[in-house]
Parts: structure tokens; C-alpha cells; sequence
């Protein structure tokens, strides 16, 4: 089994706290959808002929920036080349997209599950974030999905908004709940070198949020959401028992992807590879026949350490006798000082033969693996 991603690199603004790759010229959406077209065919063996593809996923970028007809035909190019046996097809979007002729449409086309880039229920800070949706477009969206028939959804949040307290925090979530989606993917607001906000803060006109109001932020998050029903199944990631993303779960577990478009990464269990992040550049290479990647092969202790990084975020944790069996590795042994220390300080606990981090180890979730590296 595996998934595909699709990347769509296409944005109607900048946020202003955004790094991923974008382009606000869509003027070469055209191609670049031909060009994703063409890559799918090519790379039609990617995973294996007969891999049976059960995800697939559209992130971007803005994805629900395309036209029906545009999504329609990079769903058909992959029913045509890949093997099928779908049980989630995600889509991203922004609340101001999600009219009801478009949800309409998403919906025949098979879409079963909507990302919402939500950020916040706050006007204040959707507008210093340089978001194009309102508060009351993110409800009335949610709304709307539901009535168009739309059980999967998923809204994005951010915290970390420099504030004097936790009070605009406080109604972000208490927002969220009242809402009941049954996933929400919630992040810290990080500063990049080459955002607008990257770009204020080196020149002394904003003053990001500290560590530990962030640390904060994300244990408020943590209660009210867990107190709410929700699983913080992932660091970053809560879900409803019946609702986590099937997609997402697949890479940190480590399951084969197929990554395409601009700055796409795949991974066929063995190697890595991504895309180059140039919209007319990648077009070029299409159009000529080549794929624009650049790949690694990944060795054993590449592949431990990965393993180490993403299971240790989640729920299910690192599986002390599967990473014996396959790396040789016995980690309660060769790493038992460590290990012992953590589970004094209450960070880490062992679950089934699982090293499984607590929620206050959650916060130091990069550290504690870096630490496990071989």
C-alpha cells in the first residue's frame, strides 16, 4: 500500500508567515496542471506496478484554487495509471474557496475529506497573518460543508500569536470545540528567514512570541482539546477516535509515498527524492520529458533515525522489538542511561514495549530522538 501527494503551487496572497513554495502568478496554472499530468505518467512505477494506492492527498499551495475540470483531470490521470483502492482522498482549502458550488463539486469528484486552513477565529490576527478569509467565512464554510454532505473534516490552527495573554488562544480553541470537526491539525507559529514576518523581526518591527509562551500555548492546547474528546495522536496533530488522517499516519509510519509537483518528496522505502521548487523550471523539465528531482539513498542508520524522529510524535511511539529485529538495535540497552533518566523526569514511558512519550515529553519531542540517534 501507499499514497500519492499532489502539490499545487499556487496561491491567491502570501501569508505572511509562510515558507512553503508558492507562486501568486497563476498564470501558469494551465501547464503546470498538464505537467503534473505528465509526471503521474511517468512515474507510474514509482511504487510498483501493483501497489495498491490508498490515499491520496492535494496540498499546496492553495489546491482548492483549481477549476473542477483542472481537479477532474489529475483525478482521471491517476485512476488511469495507478491501482486504486481508495480510503481517503483530502483535500486542502481555504474557508473563502469553499462556496457551495464548489463544495458541490469536490464532493462528485470523490473528495471525502477537507483540510481547512483556518489559522484562527480571530479577525485581528487573520489579518496580521495576511490570510484572505474572515472569522465568519471559517464558520459559515464548516457549515456549509456539513450540509453538502462533507463527515471528514480537518481545520488547521496556529498558535504562538504574540499577545500580553492567552485570551485570544483561549477562544481560538473554545471556537474550534464548539465546532466538532472531527480532526484539528494545530501549529506553532514559526519565524522564516524570507517571510514578511522573518523580515520584521530582522529589521526590528516585530518581536515573536518567547519559548515559553509557546510552550504555554501548546499546553493549554493540549487540555482543552484532550478534555474536548480529542487524541493528540501526533504532536501536532488531535483527532476524534474514528477521525485521524489516514494519509498523514502513513508517513510516520514509515509507509511508501509518491510525491509530485514542485518541491514534492517521495519515498519508495528505500530512498528519498524531491522535486525542484521552480514552477516554470519544473514545467520546462516536464515538457522536455524529464522529472527535475535530485535523490537520496537512504542507509540503515538514515532510516533508523527517521524512524526514530516521526514515531516517536506520535501515539503509537517507537517499537523497541521491530527496531531490534530490522536494525540490530536494542535501545533499552544501548541507550539505557538516557532512557532511564527520561522515565525518571516522567518524559518517556515504556508501553507495551513501546517507547512512548508523555505529554510533558512532547515538548522536547526532536530533543529526546536527536538524543536516540545512531
Amino acid at each position: 500500500m501507499a499514497g500519492i501527494y499532489i502539490h499545487i503551487p499556487f496561491c491567491k496572497q502570501a501569508c505572511h508567515y509562510c515558507d512553503f513554495h508558492f507562486s501568486t502568478n497563476t498564470g501558469l496554472k494551465t501547464n503546470m496542471v498538464k505537467m503534473l499530468c505528465k509526471e503521474l505518467i511517468l512515474q507510474q512505477n514509482y511504487l510498483g506496478k501493483e501497489t495498491s494506492i490508498k490515499t491520496i492527498y492535494f496540498g499546496g499551495g492553495t489546491p482548492s484554487l483549481l477549476s473542477t475540470a483542472e481537479l477532474e483531470m489529475i483525478l482521471e490521470t491517476i485512476a488511469a495509471h495507478y491501482h486504486l483502492d481508495l480510503e481517503e482522498l483530502t483535500i486542502e482549502t481555504n474557508p473563502d474557496d469553499l462556496h457551495k458550488t464548489k463544495l458541490n463539486d469536490l464532493l462528485a469528484l470523490g473528495f471525502d475529506r477537507l483540510s481547512i486552513g483556518i489559522q484562527s477565529f480571530s479577525d485581528e490576527v487573520l489579518k496580521f497573518y495576511n490570510r484572505t478569509h474572515s472569522a465568519a467565512e471559517s464558520l459559515d464554510c464548516i457549515k456549509k460543508a456539513r450540509q453538502t454532505g462533507f463527515d471528514k473534516l480537518s481545520i488547521d490552527l496556529m498558535y504562538g500569536f504574540p499577545a500580553a495573554d492567552h485570551q485570544l488562544w483561549e477562544r481560538d480553541l473554545k471556537q474550534a470545540i464548539l465546532l466538532e470537526p472531527g480532526h484539528i491539525s494545530s501549529y506553532c507559529l514559526t519565524i522564516e528567514s524570507g517571510t514578511a514576518l522573518g523580515n520584521w523581526a530582522e529589521k526590528g518591527k516585530f518581536n515573536p512570541a518567547s519559548e515559553d509562551f509557546n510552550a504555554d500555548q501548546f499546553e493549554l492546547m493540549q487540555k482543552r482539546l484532550e478534555d474536548a474528546g480529542y487524541i493528540q495522536y501526533e504532536i501536532s496533530n488531535f483527532g476524534q477516535p474514528a477521525a485521524f488522517a489516514i494519509h498523514n499516519s502513513n508517513y510516520w509510519k514509515g509507509i511508501p509515498y509518491l510525491g509530485i509537483g514542485p518541491s514534492a518528496h517521495s519515498f519508495d522505502g528505500r530512498s528519498r527524492q524531491h522535486n525542484l521548487a521552480h514552477n516554470a523550471k519544473y514545467i520546462k523539465a516536464l515538457q522536455n520529458g524529464q522529472i527535475p528531482y535530485e535523490k537520496d539513498i537512504l542507509s540503515q542508520d538514515d532510516m533508523l533515525n527517521e524512524y526514530l524522529l516521526t514515531a516517536l510524535r506520535t501515539i503509537w511511539g517507537v517499537d523497541l522489538t521491530m527496531v531490534k529485529k530490522r536494525f540490530g538495535l536494542d535501545l533499552l540497552q544501548d541507550k539505557s542511561p538516557f532512557i532511564q533518566a527520561l522515565t525518571k523526569d516522567h518524559l518517556i514511558h515504556i508501553e507495551n514495549n513501546h517507547l512512548v512519550l508523555t505529554r510533558q515529553g512532547k515538548l522536547l519531542a526532536d530533543h529526546i530522538a536527536e538524543k536516540l540517534f545512531v
